[in-house]
This record gives structure tokens, sequence and C-alpha cells, in this order.
């Protein structure tokens, strides 16, 4: 079964990071912590996507985001995204795994 495509938006916005305080505390004291907590929450090395190969993996793991849960987007934008604010990205994909029950 195919996963649904471009169905709807994140849950949240990117800068929303006050709407969990503690996700936002969490990416701020320790980036790369919440970075292997949301790694292993999608099933993913947690060390090593979360940490060691940081940011490229965490631009695979939005992508993949997106994918299983049919958000709209593109690797472009993920990547900007990033490249403008990555603890708001990881803090965005955490809450996002809190809103879809990971």
């Amino acid at each position: 079964m195919a996963a649904p495509q471009n169905v709807r938006e994140f849950s949240s916005g990117l800068m929303d990071c006050f709407s969990d305080c503690s996700s936002c505390i969490c990416g701020f004291f320790c980036l790369t912590c919440l970075a292997c907590k949301v790694a292993g929450r999608l099933g993913e090395n947690s060390c090593c996507v979360g940490c060691c190969l940081a940011p490229a993996s965490w631009l695979a793991m939005r992508t993949k985001t997106r994918t299983m849960y049919g958000i709209n987007g593109s690797i472009c934008n993920d990547y900007c995204a990033l490249w403008c604010c990555a603890p708001c990205v990881i803090c965005q994909l955490d809450r996002e795994m809190n809103h879809v029950g990971l």
C-alpha cells in the first residue's frame, strides 16, 4: 500500500516551538539528544542518524516523515527549512511524532 501523498500540512508550524515547551527546551539545550529521540521514533538508528550524520540525516528524517504521513512539501523546502533553523525543524518533527502517536 502506497503512502498518502500531499494530503495535509504539518500539525504545527516550523516556528511553533512554544506549543510544546518540553521539546523546545530539549532542542535548545541539547539538539542532538532531541534528534536522537526523533530518529528512534522513526525507526532509525538513533545514535547514527541523530548525531553522527547530522544535518544530512535530519533532512532525510524530515523527508521520511512527510512521505510517511502525507504531508505537503518537497526536499527543496526541507533543505531550506533546515538551513534557516535546524533546531526548529527537529522540534517540529518531535511535535509531529507526538501528533501521530509515535
